[in-house]
């Protein structure tokens, strides 16, 4: 993907419009410059993606690990973290188009036979609707993972949480508020919404990913195989770390992509299309819930804020060693995505720094 030309010299009527062009395309390659500053010391490939009208801008620097690894590309791969669960609402509005499920579905409805659901202490039950918007009173993380997870907890705490850990934490959960009256922003709710879309499409997330979003929209770097062509290495505080598993909550978390694949993803929720992953890419855009002490709202998944006159959606994520930002608006349209190979900081700086390529681009 190339840079858009500049378009021709506008008439008279234009020339309000042209005045401005400038001035924004500058603030963007500003915001573009921090992102980039934003990824400190440890990052060795970093992604930039951003689509603002008709243009469409790539920036990459560095390598995919230390010196002597492969440049990075458009094409290269990055573990995404929670931008993972975007994808898995995306999956969810696409199954109810068809007709597979609905959002009212009670979770109890749609788990294999043989699992024991959460004991929820109310008479209303967990819907999949309260799994996509974390109001399904599950906490963070499914009980004992933390425990399991001690010996490589540094690494990757989910690597030991397969299925069978996922169905013996279940057993042992207990939701005491009334589902969809609180928000509570959960892994273990998401990754068991994508667990229960697998077992409904009767094949697992990772190949359900790849025949119902990946090869309808295109995205042909996009998948949950940890060994895809093209990754980069992940780092965290300068330390090499190995391959990202989480086998029992793919939805979750698992999804890899590339800053071109991300940037057609988004592009396709500004441009939408016929069908019923049309309209699955504008379900996951109706505002379903205010969060709490903010103005912000919240889709499928997604995280909406009116900011400037704009609807502003958004995401962020995170593994151990890699940090994710991905946004869009229809206003302009535009779309940005930022990517790096280092864990995220605890100032969250290269997130808010995608966030500020998301506003510049409008």
């Amino acid at each position: 993907m190339n840079t858009a030309s500049e378009a021709d010299a506008p008439n008279a009527a234009e020339a309000p419009e042209a005045a401005r062009r400038p001035a924004a395309q500058q603030a963007v390659q500003q915001a573009v410059q921090e992102a980039v500053r934003a990824a400190g010391p440890y990052a060795t490939a970093v992604t930039v993606v951003v689509a603002s009208g008709g243009r469409e801008e790539v920036h990459c620097r560095g390598r995919l690990g230390r010196e002597g690894s492969a440049p990075c590309t458009p094409d290269s791969v990055f573990e995404l973290g929670s931008v993972s669960k975007t994808f898995t609402a995306l999956l969810l509005a696409e199954m109810t188009a068809r007709g597979e499920l609905a959002l009212d579905d009670p979770l109890e409805s749609r788990l294999p036979a043989d699992w024991r659901p959460p004991t929820v202490r109310s008479a209303e039950p967990i819907r999949l609707l309260h799994l996509a918007t974390h109001t399904s009173g599950l906490p963070r993380l499914p009980p004992g993972l933390v425990a399991g997870a001690l010996p490589q907890l540094g690494d990757n705490p989910y690597a030991a949480f397969g299925e069978e850990e996922l169905r013996t934490a279940l057993a042992r959960t207990t939701v005491r508020c009334r589902p969809g009256s609180r928000y509570r922003y959960s892994n273990y709710g998401v990754g068991l919404l994508g667990r229960v879309l697998a077992e409904t499409a009767g094949a697992p997330y990772g190949q359900l990913l790849v025949e119902r979003i990946c090869r309808p929209l295109g995205l042909a770097a996009t998948t949950c195989a940890p060994d895809a062509p093209g990754r980069a290495v992940g780092y965290r505080r300068g330390r090499a770390l190995p391959v990202w598993h989480i086998p029992g909550l793919p939805g979750a978390g698992a999804v890899r992509s590339s800053g071109a694949d991300l940037l057609h993803y988004l592009r396709c929720h500004l441009d939408g299309g016929a069908g019923q992953l049309g309209a699955a890419l504008r379900e996951v855009q109706r505002v379903r819930l205010r969060l709490p002490h903010s103005t912000d709202r919240l889709g499928l998944v997604w995280q909406h804020r009116h900011s400037g006159g704009r609807d502003l959606y958004f995401h962020s994520g995170g593994t151990r060693g890699f940090t994710s930002f991905v946004g869009f608006s229809p206003q302009g349209p535009s779309a940005v995505a930022v990517l790096a190979n280092t864990g995220p900081a605890r100032d969250g700086r290269f997130v808010q720094a995608g966030y500020e390529v998301l506003r510049a681009a409008g």
